[in-house]
């Protein structure tokens, strides 16, 4: 699922024009009282005929002067000051370092939270690590004057990194700031200070490694692996989504819609043609894009182009409990005509149950499944290798989609729940909040399968098509969108 979040960048306001704001207000609440006092005396003179129509003007004009005074102090007390709506906040904590389920939200006052993993006790209190972004002029001495405004705010900063822009530079920090500290107050000091276009949030430990660091780590995964090509992008790029954009077929759209293959940037969306055909494209509503990060997906995508088809080896013999052995590998789309071979000895049932459509257009789903671009895909086969169950992992955002797949004669003989128990591994492993399958209300096995998890679980029913999601951070499963993905 893509989200979508348009935000509008500006530095926070001086406390001048601040005040100036305050009696345009109170400008406005005072028209408001009079034209009231218009109103009442309106009232008075075609209601009220008697003698206590002048007492009752009275009253009420008082009353309501009374209440205008009574706003206007409380509006400008200072725990209840109103909103400043000019920097993007956002108060969670992401541990993947990966997107996503946060928005940036204006927010007028200290965001209140647990100490996470990344926040450290202190005799004085505590302190809360955050990530931020501002822009400054590219001149001499305007990084010292917003280091010095954290200074003076008891802001430590950790790490700093660069964005060179045709105009002005992006500097993105890693602070440790007392937990006492509001973010709007350390927003509007960095706007004072020359900072432009600021935008924080809640960082934790996995954000103290540096950069080159984690950027090898994540060029090793993904050197092992294909599948591990969108997570890399994810974590190295932050909050955003990754789509793939199937390659153009015969007759289909035509080739100019594919990227140029050195990619393009434009603001929030960066596209990249992809070697196995067709394109990538990562979007990051929120936050645009610099040009080093831009280089920094390029360089990773023409390290996954350089290195070819690739699959970690290895297979777990498994032996069953009527004495069967099985393997459990890793399969890909070299495996399709043995996905195809078992589509052909599942009834009708089977895969109606796993695909939700005729179930002649079963075959058409592998390119995509078995694809490591939309995820991870095992496969159980016997000891003469004949394919007999298929297990799905597919990326969804945030969290990830499970689907199984097995023979009819090897059913109800926990093949089935041992994939699940391994895919469930490999969603944690890639971060995900949340585990989701999307079957059939009469379906089970599968309801089994999910049950056998031990895992927080939530079931929505919708029109005969059951979602059962499972959490995997402690979250309230509840709270995913089981209705559109049963929609779709």
């Amino acid at each position: 699922m893509t989200q979508t979040t348009s935000t509008a960048s500006s530095s926070a306001p001086s406390s001048r024009s601040a005040r100036r704001h305050h009696w345009r207000r109170d400008l406005v609440e005072l028209a408001a009282v009079f034209t009231a006092v218009v109103v009442a005396d309106t009232v008075a003179k075609l209601i009220v005929r008697g003698p206590d129509g002048p007492v009752l003007l009275v009253v009420s004009a008082a009353t309501l002067a009374a209440t205008a005074a009574f706003h206007t102090w409380w509006a400008h007390r200072p725990g209840h000051a109103p909103p400043n709506d000019t920097a993007h906040i956002i108060d969670t904590t992401d541990t993947t370092g990966a997107t996503a389920t946060g928005r940036p939200q204006h927010t007028g006052g200290e965001a209140q939270r647990p100490r996470g993993p990344g926040e450290e006790a202190a005799p004085g209190g505590g302190t809360a690590l955050w990530r931020m972004r501002t822009t400054v002029r590219d001149e001499p001495g305007s990084l010292a004057a917003l280091c010095a405004a954290l200074a003076s705010l008891r802001v430590d900063i950790l790490t700093l990194q660069t964005h060179p822009l045709a105009e002005g530079t992006v500097d993105e920090f890693l602070l440790r700031a007392p937990a006492a500290l509001p973010p709007r107050q350390l927003t509007a000091k960095v706007a004072a200070a020359g900072g432009s276009d600021t935008w924080i949030e809640r960082a934790d430990a996995h954000d103290l490694v540096d950069t080159p660091t984690r950027v090898l780590g994540l060029a090793s995964r993904t050197a092992l692996d294909a599948a591990e090509l969108p997570l890399a992008l994810r974590h190295l790029l932050g909050r955003c989504t990754v789509h793939h954009r199937p390659a153009p077929a015969p007759g289909g759209r035509p080739p100019a819609e594919l990227p140029p293959p050195e990619g393009t940037q434009d603001g929030t969306v960066l596209r990249f043609r992809d070697p196995r055909g067709g394109a990538i494209e990562v979007e990051r509503p929120q936050l645009p894009f610099t040009p080093t990060e831009f280089a920094r997906a390029r360089a990773l995508l023409e390290l996954d182009a350089r290195l070819g088809h690739r699959v970690p080896p290895g297979r777990d013999v498994l032996t069953l409990p009527k004495g069967e052995e099985i393997t459990v590998g890793r399969a890909d789309q070299r495996d399709t005509e043995a996905a195809r071979a078992l589509h052909g000895r599942c009834s009708e049932r089977t895969l109606r149950q796993r695909y939700h459509g005729p179930v002649a257009d079963a075959d058409r789903y592998l390119d995509h499944l078995l694809s490591p671009r939309f995820g991870r895909t095992l496969a159980v086969r016997t000891g003469s290798g004949r394919l007999v169950a298929l297990g799905h992992l597919l990326w969804d955002g945030d969290e990830s989609e499970v689907a199984l797949l097995v023979e009819d004669a090897w059913q109800r003989r926990g093949i089935g729940s041992e994939l699940l128990t391994r895919l469930v591994a490999l969603a944690r492993e890639s971060g995900s909040g949340s585990v989701y399958a999307v079957t059939q209300a009469s379906n089970t096995g599968m309801v089994a399968a999910m049950r056998g998890l031990r895992l927080p679980l939530d079931l929505q029913v919708e029109e005969g098509t059951l979602v059962l999601t499972a959490a995997l951070d402690g979250a309230d499963p509840g709270r995913n969108q089981a209705r559109e993905r049963a929609e779709r």
